[in-house]
């Protein structure tokens, strides 16, 4: 007789490891406030309502969880068409990053986790810079 195997406890995913859909959530509301006001990134939010950036977020919040494995459907449109026309260039995308770890830092992201979060920050790298 042949005894069916213990199954394997499946590893948790980044979203769990990152602490959920609230710590997400606060990451980008984080993240999001040092964008706007960045001296350079700010004119992408200048001339923007708060319902329009409230939307904004939380579009963010949904596509980071999603991202990360949660349970959470994006509904917003890819990364490609949200940025085009934007002339989001090479300098803006390295003050982008500066904050992106500042934040990670502001949170005491584990090495692993952030090493995870970069990753997938910079593979949207060609969908979102244009020139």
């Amino acid at each position: 007789m042949v005894r069916p195997q213990p199954e394997q406890p499946k590893p948790a995913t980044l979203y769990e490891r990152l602490g959920g859909y609230d710590a997400i959530a606060a990451v980008a509301d984080n993240l999001l406030s040092r964008l706007r006001a960045d001296s350079q990134l700010g004119r992408f939010w200048a001339h923007r309502g708060e319902d329009g950036i409230r939307r904004e977020k939380q579009l963010l919040i949904d596509f980071l969880c999603q991202n990360a494995g949660g349970p959470v459907y994006y509904r917003g449109r890819d990364m490609t068409l949200c940025h085009k026309g934007m002339r989001i260039s090479q300098s803006d995308w390295q003050i982008f990053l500066r904050h992106v770890n500042s934040t990670l830092d502001h949170f005491q992201v584990p090495a692993g986790e952030r090493q995870d979060v970069l990753g997938f920050v910079e593979s949207t790298r060609s969908e979102i810079v244009e020139v």
